[in-house]
């Protein structure tokens, strides 16, 4: 009689099930996988034949973009609990954004790290000795070692010389976003330094950033990181048009000496009279949305997909799928399943007079309050609920 397979306990259920075709096993992981990191994770675990015939993410959790945990995001504690406070003892909440699900990592990083981005749900930290930039996954605790930020100070002229020398790191740090692209087995980081206006990318092998030659349009928005690539909405003065933008990660020069960042290639506009400034860029179900506010009376918020407006249809849409997007500096798109009340079709800002959040229904163009009446600014600012902890971090320097 052979030996009961690993992990059957001899128990001929559980013995049928652990010795199922390889080939089969990796099948059924990749579709469990394609759904969430953690769940794949917890697939493996159910016996030593599911773990043997399936790959591990522990080793290869930042190289291999198939194990990032695109749809978790890291959750303040409030209470004035940082990442790496004391009272934490090295855990950090994650969230779900699709299921809502909440999980603790031990990160002991955030002793002398702080966040500066995070992107496909890889955190972008800066080590504070050093100005390293390191990319952590927080779920197998694999680092990309990166160059430290302060080699672009010299390539930056006289752009930060109002800044004290020792501020001029923190300042950069202020207001990063990044993405990660993969090519012929390199990772490519860009970041978009926005204090400066300027991209700076680097791979693991570089001993420095490179700074862009040139600099995006000043005034935009913030750049949002999508599938290795970075996209701006920039207006067009005097004539109201939207412009969006796409920056391409850098590419082998002609000579082969080393890599050149080409300038943004415009994609879309979106025409005058359907969109005012500022314009939100937002991921949401794999593909970008652009909104902002219809005219100047802010009475109404306009959705608009970016594949339609690449093929020149400026067409707004009142259907996202039953998401909410929480937009300020940033923005992100939670599904509902993820939020503590009903909330579908939804775009969550903060009412400019009151400092409260409200939610703009897209369907029935209707305001109404996201949430209680605390304030994030008021006497006793602050998240209060899971709703204003979201929109916290769309907040950068929150």
């Amino acid at each position: 009689m052979p030996p009961p397979a690993p992990g059957s306990n001899g128990d001929p259920v559980a013995e049928r099930w652990a010795s199922l075709p390889e080939d089969l096993i990796r099948l059924v992981s990749w579709r469990v996988l394609a759904g969430d990191l953690l769940d794949y994770i917890r697939f493996r675990s159910v016996c030593g034949s599911w773990r043997s015939a399936t790959a591990s993410p522990r080793g290869t959790g930042v190289v291999d973009p198939r194990f990032h945990p695109r749809r978790w995001m890291m959750l303040p504690e409030g209470h004035g609990l940082h990442p790496g406070h004391p009272h934490l003892r090295g855990y950090i909440r994650f969230l779900n954004l699709d299921t809502g699900k909440l999980v603790r990592a031990h990160l002991p990083l955030f002793s002398d790290h702080r966040v500066v981005d995070s992107v496909d749900g890889l955190l972008v930290l800066l080590r504070d000795q050093d100005s390293a930039v390191r990319l952590v996954h927080p779920f197998t605790g694999d680092i990309a070692e990166l160059p430290p930020l302060a080699t672009v100070l010299s390539q930056l002229g006289i752009l930060l010389d109002s800044v004290p020398a020792p501020h001029r790191i923190k300042r950069l740090a202020e207001s990063i976003c990044a993405s990660v692209s993969f090519s012929n087995g390199a990772m490519i980081v860009m970041l978009a330094l926005h204090e400066v206006y300027h991209i700076a990318f680097a791979t693991t092998l570089d001993q420095q950033w490179t700074l862009s030659s040139w600099n995006y349009q000043l005034g935009s928005p913030a750049p949002v990181s999508f599938q290795g690539k970075l996209y701006l909405a920039c207006y067009v003065l005097f004539c109201g048009v939207i412009e969006i933008f796409q920056i391409d990660p850098p590419v082998k020069d002609e000579v082969g000496s080393g890599c050149v960042l080409h300038p943004p290639k415009l994609i879309a506009t979106v025409p005058d009279g359907n969109l005012i400034m500022t314009v939100h860029l937002v991921e949401c179900d794999s593909e970008i949305l652009v909104l902002g506010y219809k005219d100047m009376t802010r009475s109404q918020i306009a959705v608009f997909k970016l594949t339609d407006l690449i093929m020149q249809r400026c067409i707004p849409i009142t259907s996202i799928g039953g998401n909410t997007l929480f937009i300020t500096e940033r923005g992100i798109s939670v599904a509902p399943s993820a939020l503590p009340t009903h909330m579908e079709d939804n775009v969550v800002c903060l009412e400019p007079e009151e400092d409260n959040l409200v939610q703009y229904h897209l369907i029935s163009s209707t305001w109404s309050p996201a949430s209680d009446d605390c304030s994030l600014f008021g006497p006793a600012p602050g998240p209060c609920s899971l709703i204003h902890l979201i929109y916290s971090c769309c907040i950068r320097n929150r």
